[in-house]
């Protein structure tokens, strides 16, 4: 794991706690922040960060609190309660 990649890790560590302790702004700042480091370096976010942020408004992503999860068939949708940008990916049965 290069440097990169440790400190995107680390921003998703702080932007869940942030979003924990009910600081919507600085978990999305975090997310910003490990965005911005992603690009500048050309490497991919990690798909758990990507499943727990929103792409429109970079909101960091916690089911009940600032995302709304349902199952369908075949896939999950996300809905974030700040934007209403909606995500779905596809889970096996």
């Amino acid at each position: 794991m290069g440097i990169p990649a440790e400190r995107i890790d680390r921003l998703h560590n702080l932007a869940r706690e942030a979003m924990a302790d009910g600081d919507t702004d600085r978990a999305r700042e975090y997310v910003r922040l490990a965005r911005r480091i992603a690009e500048r370096h050309r490497t991919g976010v990690p798909r758990r960060f990507r499943r727990f942020t929103c792409d429109e408004c970079d909101a960091y992503l916690r089911p009940g609190a600032t995302a709304r999860v349902r199952l369908q068939s075949g896939h999950v949708s996300v809905r974030c309660l700040s934007c209403g940008a909606t995500k779905r990916y596809r889970y096996e049965d």
